[in-house]
C-alpha cells in the first residue's frame, strides 16, 4: 500500500528560512500551497483539515508560515501584504526547484490576509493555475484584483457579514473566471458542524476544474 510522502522543509524566502511540510499522496496531480494570514498558521486545525481533504482528492499540499515566530509577534506584520506577498512568491519559486515537484501544476489556498497575498502573488506568477480564498481579505489586494488571470473562488460565511461584504466588493473587481460561494449558517472560522467540510469540498472542486498538467514547451522535450 502506497503512503503519503512527507518532507519537512526549510524554505528559503529572501533572508529567512521558513519551516514547511510538503505532503505528496500517491499519484498526486497538482500542488496546493497554503497562504496563511492574520490569526492562522500552518498548524491551524482548519488548514490541516482542508489540506487532508485535498490530499484525498489527489493533490499535494505545502503548509508553511509566511512569517518567522519573531516576526509574528508584531501584529503589523500580519497585515503587511507586501511582505506576505513577497514571501509567498519567494517560497513558490524555491519549492518549484525541488526535484519532487518540478513542473507540478500549482494552486494557492489563501486564508485571512493570506488571501490577499495569494491573489497578488498569482498576478506575478502565471504558473499558478487557480486560487481559493477562505474567509479571506481579498479586498486588501484591491489594486491588483483586475490583473488576476488565474480562476478565483472566494468562500465566505453567510453569517460573517463584514467579511462577506468585503468579498463581494473584491469579487466585483475581478475580471478572471470567478465564483463567490457563500456558506449558509457559517461564521468567520467556519466552526459550525459541517461548514469546514463544505469549504474543503468547494476548494477541491475548484482545483479539480482548474489545476491541470502544465504544457511543456517543445524545446524542452
Amino acid at each position: 500500500m502506497e503512503t503519503t510522502q512527507h518532507l519537512r522543509l526549510q524554505i528559503r524566502a529572501g533572508k529567512v528560512l521558513l519551516p514547511g511540510d510538503l505532503m505528496l499522496p500517491p499519484e498526486w496531480k497538482g500542488l496546493i500551497l497554503f497562504s496563511h494570514g492574520s490569526g492562522s498558521s500552518s498548524h491551524s486545525p482548519r488548514n490541516q483539515m482542508v489540506a487532508s481533504f485535498l490530499r484525498k482528492q489527489g493533490f499535494g499540499t505545502l503548509l508553511f508560515d509566511l512569517l518567522t515566530p519573531e516576526e509574528d509577534r508584531y501584529a503589523d506584520n500580519r497585515f503587511n501584504i507586501d511582505l506576505l506577498t513577497q514571501r509567498l512568491i519567494s517560497a513558490t519559486l524555491w519549492v518549484e526547484r525541488l526535484p519532487e515537484v518540478q513542473h507540478a501544476p500549482l494552486g494557492y489556498f489563501g486564508a485571512s490576509t493570506g488571501a490577499a497575498s495569494a491573489l497578488r502573488a498569482a498576478v506575478q506568477l502565471p504558473q499558478v493555475q487557480a486560487v481559493v480564498c477562505r474567509g479571506g481579505r481579498p479586498d486588501m489586494a484591491t489594486d491588483e484584483l483586475p490583473r488576476v488571470e488565474a480562476p478565483v473562488l472566494l468562500l465566505a460565511g453567510g453569517l460573517d457579514t463584514d467579511v462577506l461584504r468585503l468579498n463581494e466588493q473584491a469579487f466585483a473587481r475581478l475580471r478572471c473566471t470567478k465564483e463567490l460561494q457563500v456558506i449558509p449558517g457559517a461564521t468567520h472560522l467556519f466552526e459550525e458542524p459541517g461548514k469546514l467540510a463544505e469549504v474543503a469540498a468547494h476548494a477541491a472542486r475548484w482545483f479539480n476544474q482548474h489545476v491541470h498538467a502544465p504544457v511543456v514547451p517543445a524545446e524542452t522535450i
